[in-house]
């Protein structure tokens, strides 16, 4: 199985580092898909070049924006939705790892045009500077590792293009991650892209969806659920960053937390069969990527956990591995997702 092109290719387990993060998999194209927001017009409301210069902080670095960019890749299709939802469409100079995920119906059509600059991984570096962005826009680090042939922040610079990564997905944040921080991120890119006013709709609309889940589960009793990704014998558990986060906003009680000593320097950890049937979760939350890893992943639990409260009651919650990656409205819809199934008589 390949190590997961969206985050760090090594993840720490009670053995130590090995390259399997497999709950964050990219696979082929997810059949299951969620509501998105809004799509942004072209035309008046498109980004408008003009404008005093914008400087934000990203991931310990200072960008600053002359004017609005004039071409922009986004490296996941987590991130170029959310470019289309800015109204960044005539803007895209590129998308990248294409068959990791659909992007929404609703903005699907957008990207038609726009040029494939790679499939499955971050593009080569010079199949992305080949486009001659201005602006990168990526949910982790990760695919700006030089040692992988991806082109590098640095490089980038050099090739006059800045680098944006989605707030949860910065190395010193990556652990800590919330779901909030995707706000950070509709901010920062509707000033950079001068669409701060379909930046206002697109927060306040993702807002009011966490805010309403909230009031739903408000007096509901916990569930206490587990995150896991599965793949031949290996089994790992998620008690950190975004993931956990996501869980916690849908009122669910996470069994692995980030206090635990495997996710003291990492948020995935490899763990024994034996660790979630002692804490016997009410729920089991996993990431799919296509229908058949979907099944795969059923099969395997039914067959391992058949005691555990959570397979016993079928409660095992698949979400579109796509939602997790940090920066993605996708996060809003794994909340749902999650709440939904697990607090069905709260909606």
């Amino acid at each position: 199985m390949n190590t997961p092109p969206s985050h760090p290719p090594r993840a720490r387990s009670r053995g130590g580092r090995r390259t399997a993060l497999l709950g964050l998999l990219v696979m082929t194209p997810i059949v299951l898909t969620a509501c998105g927001s809004a799509v942004a017009p072209a035309g008046d409301d498109a980004p408008e070049s003009h404008g005093e210069a914008v400087t934000i902080d990203n991931c310990g670095r200072e960008l600053t924006f002359a004017h609005a960019p004039e071409a922009v890749v986004g490296l996941m299709p987590s991130q170029t939705d959310l470019l289309l939802r800015l109204g960044a469409q005539d803007q895209l100079a590129g998308q990248a790892q294409v068959a990791t995920s659909e992007l929404p119906a609703d903005v699907a059509s957008l990207a038609a045009d726009v040029p494939v600059l790679s499939t499955d991984a971050p593009p080569a570096r010079e199949d992305l500077l080949s486009v001659a962005p201005d602006l990168v826009v990526s949910p982790t680090e990760y695919e700006f590792t030089a040692e992988q042939g991806f082109a590098s922040i640095e490089q980038l610079a050099d090739n006059g293009a800045q680098a944006y990564v989605a707030t949860g997905g910065c190395a010193e944040r990556r652990s800590s991650a919330e779901v909030t921080d995707l706000l950070t991120d509709i901010e920062n890119l509707g000033k950079i892209l001068r669409a701060e006013d379909l930046a206002a709709d697109l927060a306040a609309d993702a807002q009011a969806r966490l805010d309403a889940v909230t009031e739903a589960v408000r007096d509901q009793e916990p569930l206490t659920v587990a995150e896991i990704w599965s793949e031949g014998n290996m089994l790992g558990a998620i008690g950190a960053g975004i993931e956990y986060d996501i869980i916690r906003t849908a009122g669910g009680d996470n069994v692995f937390n980030p206090d635990g000593p495997e996710f003291a320097d990492f948020f995935s950890a490899e763990i024994t069969p034996e660790e979630i049937v002692s804490r016997n979760p009410d729920a089991i939350v996993f990431g799919v990527t296509s229908d058949a890893q979907h099944e795969r992943v059923v099969e395997y639990l039914r067959a391992t956990f058949p005691d555990v409260t959570a397979v016993q009651n079928d409660l095992l919650i698949a979400v579109p591995q796509s939602d997790f990656y940090p920066g993605t409205i996708g996060n809003i819809d794994a909340v749902e997702t999650i709440a939904h199934q697990l607090y069905p008589d709260a909606f």
